[in-house]
């Protein structure tokens, strides 16, 4: 039996009580639900701050808002309650209730890993907007303040994006999950926290190493993005649904291949994607100097071929903050002429096949087996431009 929230629960979380409230069918739209829920908990958690601080509710609260809510396909959410419907999870009641607000808690470390992901990469926008250190420097300026307005941003980025995470554990705890269900989900909850974190580490040590190992940057993939984008959504709603391990398993493998694609294509869109599709400016991730898979695939067809002027080339790119625009163009044209564009594409397409065979094995409850299956093919995906 799911039980119910407490009336200490209910009464501190008003703004995702009742999903039946919202008039939404989450099969239907289970992004708009998201939405939904997450705009109404961060309203009520922004009038609860603001009786202590009206400065902090509208410098960090509203710019913490803005960037959650903000663009974003909330795939996260998704693959977590297709994993709920496919292990047989009710559409409706108070488990899917404590369901979805679990997978909105899911946009919250979202939210969290992209204002601190900006912030190290040193990125300039988010979504089309400043990055939140960015504006947090705008603020700022703006204001007049003493001291360095860079700094300041920096500051209150982190502090930002440690206010979601936080805020995301508080959804968690609160969202009424019944004995079973929270025993069930806890440790797949508590490793997903630390493997983001654990995967952003990596990426950020490759970015001084310059780590060009094309199995060790899939590595730091899986852990930095893949595993927190599907495999753990999936995972999370299974064990809420009271899957079998075998199930679990199935779902983690789909998840898992599923979740490598999504950074694959992630980093080629990094690379040739540009501000118009991806929100980010063209060429951030090399001009980061990040190890990704695309890149590592590239240095190592040109040792491979001893096309060391070519190594050379884009080993000085890497991490080149000043790289200019026909200078990225010519890395483009480089990673596309030594086949790594290529390879990067294959793998995507081997990954999204894998991930396709392991749900159909796994035999989820229509309509989730059709859904899963659609959501594996978008996030693998190229962007249209």
């Amino acid at each position: 039996m799911q039980r119910r929230p407490s009336a200490h629960v209910r009464e501190g979380n008003q703004d995702v009580r009742d999903v039946r409230t919202l008039g939404i069918d989450p099969d239907h739209d289970t992004a708009a639900v998201i939405e939904a829920l997450l705009s109404r908990h961060l309203a009520v958690r922004r009038e609860e701050a603001a009786r202590s601080s009206d400065r902090f509710a509208e410098d960090v609260i509203d710019l913490l808002a803005d960037v959650v809510l903000r663009g974003g396909k909330r795939m996260r959410p998704a693959f977590l309650w297709w994993g709920w419907r496919g292990c047989g999870g009710e559409p409706r009641g108070a488990g899917a209730e404590a369901t979805l607000k679990v997978a909105t808690a899911l946009e919250l470390i979202q939210g969290c890993a992209l204002i601190h992901d900006d912030l190290m990469d040193g990125s300039l926008l988010r979504r089309g907007a400043p990055a939140a250190h960015v504006a947090f420097a705008n603020q700022h300026r703006a204001a007049g303040l003493r001291g360095n307005p860079d700094a300041f941003g920096v500051s209150a980025a982190i502090l930002a994006g440690d206010l979601a995470l936080v805020w995301a554990d508080d959804l968690f705890e609160t969202a009424g999950l019944d004995g079973r269900a929270r025993r069930a989900v806890a440790p797949a909850w508590q490793a997903m926290r630390t493997e983001t974190i654990a995967g952003q580490y990596l990426d950020l040590y490759g970015q001084g190493t310059g780590v060009d190992s094309p199995e060790e940057s899939l590595r730091v993939a899986y852990l930095k993005s893949g595993l927190y984008t599907v495999e753990r959504p999936l995972h999370l709603g299974a064990a809420m649904a009271g899957a079998d391990p075998d199930l679990i398993a199935a779902l983690r493998r789909a998840g898992r291949s599923a979740g490598v694609a999504f950074q694959l294509r992630d980093d080629l869109l990094g690379v040739f994607g540009g501000a118009g599709r991806t929100g980010k400016p063209a060429g951030d991730d090399i001009r980061d100097g990040a190890s990704t898979y695309l890149v590592a695939i590239a240095l190592q067809r040109a040792r491979a071929h001893g096309r060391h002027e070519a190594e050379r080339q884009l080993r000085a790119a890497l991490g080149n903050r000043d790289l200019r625009a026909g200078e990225l163009q010519e890395i483009r044209d480089l990673l596309t002429g030594l086949g790594a564009v290529a390879a990067v594409e294959a793998r995507i397409g081997q990954l999204t096949a894998s991930a396709l065979t392991a749900l159909e094995q796994a035999e989820l409850a229509p309509p989730a087996d059709q859904r899963l299956s659609f959501l594996v093919r978008e996030v693998a995906a190229p962007t249209e431009g």
